[in-house]
């Protein structure tokens, strides 16, 4: 190792990786600690059931990862990633046994609203999919990391997405689309009438249509050992087991750059009360399922997708929402996010068996169980699930805090997505990824453009380090 490094990272997710890949490219020398056994973050893989069914802790599926430009520009395919992709990306079913669908075509998505609305859906993304190239660039970067390739669509895509999505929705006559695109902005756990939610489902939608949702073959590790792959090929260093307390245990560099919350940045960098006016948002509750069988989903559409979104009405998800986010209890009935990688992967589990998992939103740092709640939602939609049961492994806010440390208070989103924060975050800043301190930088979801599996906020950070770096 040097004696001067150019660029430490700290923190092996997704974002400290991509981070450390993009310096690394340019010539930077680059080491990079990660406080738990192996890299990944909130993109892991682990036996939490039974031997031989390999779950995913968190994220699972992957419709930024596929989309991201900091990923598509990275060789990860030579390093083990595929990307598989179930027949639908998405299903929502509803209680008379048919589903609505996020499809890769938007004519069968449409389609699956009913006619009443399938020309309101069809408008509405159909202008903006052949521009979702630089739309997906130029919105991932904002902001001002780099100048719109294509300010008219941006400013299109502004237009509607900064609006609460519950005005989005009017569009929609019936509560098949409504509730289809309540879940997708559900997805990063935000309340239905805040600021920008718009954006949210359209990000979702516009992905699917463009490439999908997939799943990594072999669970979420992929995306990481591919990038650690990368890196160490780059001439960067990894080391784990290394547990970061305050920059003196960290060797000499030029810059520094934290895939960390910001509340352990503030602590072992020393800038004392410098974020404490970031939000935390709510937690989730989540099951991991080995079983026996795959889930007897009623509509048959749900059978075939990846991701299953269970709520099913637009008003039940903004219920279950206001509760977890407002009114600091568990949802009676949540709405549930599942994902089923056996659909399409069958190396997750041994013959003829299946992993799934479920999540239901829960009030930060909530210390319950929801398991009896989350299995009732389960057994409307898929009547005989408990039947398949063979193991499960469960993961409320303390077990993901402990697992994460990023999730402050089980939170996934590493930072609450509402309000200003959704967009302009950890700070109110023309400039989120420094800090007071001149060689010291964030790069992790807590930093724009958030919470994902897509490295974008890596790439974004290391673009602020390397011109530091450059302009020394």
């Amino acid at each position: 190792m040097p004696s001067m490094l150019d660029a430490v990272v700290v923190g092996a997710g997704p974002n400290g990786l991509t981070a450390a890949v993009e310096l690394a490219r340019r010539g930077f020398s680059v080491a990079l600690f990660e406080a738990k056994d192996t890299v990944g973050g909130g993109a892991r893989t682990e036996e939490l059931t039974l031997p031989g069914f390999r779950h995913d802790p968190c994220s699972a599926s992957h419709p930024l990862g596929i989309n991201s430009p900091a990923f598509r520009a990275m060789p990860l395919e030579r390093y083990g990633l595929e990307w598989v992709h179930a027949a639908l990306p998405m299903a929502h079913p509803f209680p008379d046994g048919t589903a609505a669908v996020l499809s890769r075509s938007v004519a069968e998505t449409a389609a699956s609203f009913g006619p009443r609305d399938a020309g309101a859906y069809r408008r509405l993304v159909e202008p903006l999919l052949p521009h979702w190239d630089t739309l997906v660039r130029d919105f991932m970067s904002l902001p001002l990391s780099a100048l719109p390739r294509d300010p008219v669509t941006l400013a299109r895509f502004g237009l509607v997405g900064l609006q609460p999505s519950t005005w989005l929705t009017r569009r929609f006559r019936d509560d098949r689309a409504a509730a289809l695109f309540a879940g997708l902005v559900a997805h990063v756990i935000a309340p239905l009438g805040g600021f920008a939610t718009s954006a949210i489902g359209l990000v979702f939608a516009l992905a699917a249509h463009a490439r999908g949702w997939p799943l990594a073959r072999g669970g979420s590790q992929a995306i990481s050992d591919a990038l650690a792959g990368y890196l160490k090929d780059l001439g960067g260093a990894i080391h784990t087991d290394y547990e970061v307390k305050r920059l003196d245990d960290l060797p000499p560099a030029r810059a520094y750059i934290f895939d960390t919350s910001p509340t352990a940045l503030a602590r072992i960098a020393g800038l004392g009360r410098y974020y404490d006016r970031f939000r935390y948002g709510s937690s989730i509750f989540k099951v991991d399922y080995a079983l026996d069988g795959p889930v007897p989903w009623t509509a048959e559409e749900a059978r075939t997708a990846g991701t299953v979104q269970v709520g099913p009405y637009r008003r039940d998800i903004a219920r279950a929402l206001h509760a977890a986010s407002r009114e600091g209890r568990a949802p009676e009935a949540p709405f549930l996010i599942t994902v089923q990688p056996t659909v399409v992967d069958p190396t997750r589990a041994p013959e003829g068996k299946h992993t799934f998992w479920a999540y239901g939103h829960v009030p930060n740092g909530w210390d319950g169980d929801l398991t009896d709640a989350v299995e009732r939602q389960l057994e409307r939609f898929a009547p005989g699930f408990r039947d398949l049961v063979l193991a499960r492994a469960t993961a409320g806010p303390p077990q993901l805090a402990e697992r994460n440390a990023n999730y402050v208070g089980g939170d996934i989103a590493s930072g609450a997505a509402s309000g200003l924060q959704l967009l302009l975050r950890p700070k109110l800043s023309l400039s989120p990824y420094t800090t007071p301190h001149p060689a010291v930088f964030i790069c992790s979801s807590a930093s724009p453009p958030g919470p994902g599996v897509h490295g974008m906020s890596g790439h974004n950070a290391a673009k602020a380090v390397w011109r530091r770096l450059r302009a020394a």
